[in-house]
């Protein structure tokens, strides 16, 4: 279960928020979020293990849930936000308007980076990866609720999928969204995407 986090302040405006900025908490809408994400997931049943990337955001997201679950959060560095350089704080408009060609050319290929120190998506996607084949042997068989960012969460379902990087910004992925992806466990390594941003137990926290 891939899990992205609540809304922080900067979610509404479309901020770009990454891990080269602040790290915003959830905000009040973003904390309600985590808690119906939590009862969904005590609902439905089937997570045995929590692993959340190390920003506060999706650590209280995924604390929500666990909570809930009666699971401690297991926190994996590889999880993390990509690292937008000095594109953090601005809206992807202002991005385009004042750095087009720059912005062009992180649209056309993973191995641009952005905001000029930022991280590359082929970086994140190596990273993920090995994030993912950490979850999947320490916790083979079993389900495990994944708490993310919007980037680190469209490479892992771009990378169950086969797809290519210009699939990075097909996605929509809304905060506190639920996806899920199935891994074989006979070590082939194939994957399937079962669900894609399901919001429905956002419905009355908004």
């Amino acid at each position: 279960m891939l899990l992205r986090h609540g809304e922080t302040a900067l979610t509404p405006e479309k901020r770009i928020s990454g891990s080269g900025g602040s790290d915003p908490a959830l905000s009040e809408t973003g904390q309600r979020q985590a808690e119906a994400a939590g009862r969904t997931l005590v609902a439905r049943g089937s997570v045995r293990a929590v692993v959340s990337s190390p920003m506060r955001r999706a650590r209280q997201t995924a604390e929500a849930a666990a909570r809930r679950l009666g699971l401690d959060v297991e926190v994996d560095e590889g999880l993390i936000e990509a690292d937008f350089g000095t594109w953090e704080g601005l809206t992807f408009a202002e991005v385009r308007e004042r750095h087009p060609d720059e912005m062009a050319a992180w649209l056309a290929s993973p191995e641009a980076v952005p905001g000029g120190t930022g991280e590359t998506f082929a970086s994140v996607a190596r990273r993920a990866a090995l994030a993912r084949d950490r979850i999947l042997t320490r916790y083979e068989g079993r389900t495990v609720l994944v708490v993310s960012h919007v980037g680190v969460l469209r490479t892992l379902i771009r990378l169950a999928l086969g797809a290519p990087p210009e699939t990075l910004f097909r996605m929509e992925l809304s905060a506190a969204s639920l996806s899920t992806v199935t891994y074989d466990r006979d070590g082939g390594g194939s994957a399937s995407l079962r669900s894609l941003n399901d919001t429905s137990h956002l419905a009355d926290h908004h």
